[in-house]
């Protein structure tokens, strides 16, 4: 296991306990969003992130999921062969759609990343990036089963995420009796939402994704990690192979 740099999903609530589907809290937070990477103590590890991805990615047909706003799919789209980036929320997706990315190599689509979209011969990478922290732990193993039906033989799944950092990461608010966490996120309009957001362990992620790789990396950076890893060819659906 490598380690670098140095080198569906539950629900979102009210402060009053009102529930709010993930796809509503993204939707209201979309003019928003990119602000998480304006940070200016996170540029250089952001930077580096972008540079793993590129190349994990190069010349592969990737299939993003909850792309957001695009941010990512900006990054990864001149290197990769196609990328057909999904979300549920139309609100991210015209923003996605707004930057100027080539149009030929990628698409924007809404679609649901639990019931991914399906080409002939599978899609030969995948990556979520900054989705899987919202998902609940006992929910992931399901998660990554999903993904993996449209995928092709041999294809790199790609998934990073935050690490929590103390002093810099909105506070933890609560942790439930599985085990995971909670923020509580405050929009411009004064609406305060209660998110799940999860910080797995190095360890926990190799573990979960051990029973499908062939191969694992795991890279950290003070902010951010990345795991990526090549698809076992029995997790692969036969249709795909």
């Amino acid at each position: 296991m490598k380690h670098g740099f140095q080198s569906g999903v539950g629900f979102w609530r009210l402060a009053s306990m009102q529930s709010v589907p993930l796809v509503d809290y993204y939707s209201r937070r979309a003019a928003e969003y990119e602000r998480i990477y304006e940070k200016p103590e996170r540029q250089e590890a952001l930077a580096e992130l972008g540079v793993r991805l590129r190349g994990w990615l190069v010349d592969q047909r990737v299939l993003e999921l909850a792309c957001g706003t695009g941010y990512w799919t900006a990054i990864i789209a001149d290197s990769a062969q196609s990328v057909m980036a999904i979300d549920a929320s139309d609100a991210v997706l015209r923003i996605a759609r707004a930057k100027a990315i080539t149009p030929d190599k990628v698409e924007f689509a809404l679609g649901d990343a639990w019931n991914p979209p399906k080409v002939e011969g599978g899609f030969t990478a995948c990556l979520a990036a900054f989705f899987v922290s919202h998902i609940e732990k006992h929910r992931l193993p399901a998660f990554l089963a999903a993904i993996h039906t449209a995928l092709a033989s041999g294809a790199r799944v790609v998934l990073a995420d935050n690490r929590f950092v103390p002093g810099n990461s909105t506070p933890i608010s609560r942790t439930d009796a599985a085990g995971n966490s909670y923020q509580l996120r405050h929009l411009d309009d004064g609406r305060t939402f209660e998110v799940l957001k999860n910080f797995p362990k190095p360890a926990e992620l190799s573990a979960l994704v051990q029973p499908y790789a062939d191969s694992i990396s795991m890279e950290e950076s003070e902010y951010f990690w990345c795991l990526n890893y090549k698809l076992r060819d029995s997790a692969i659906p036969q249709s795909n192979k």
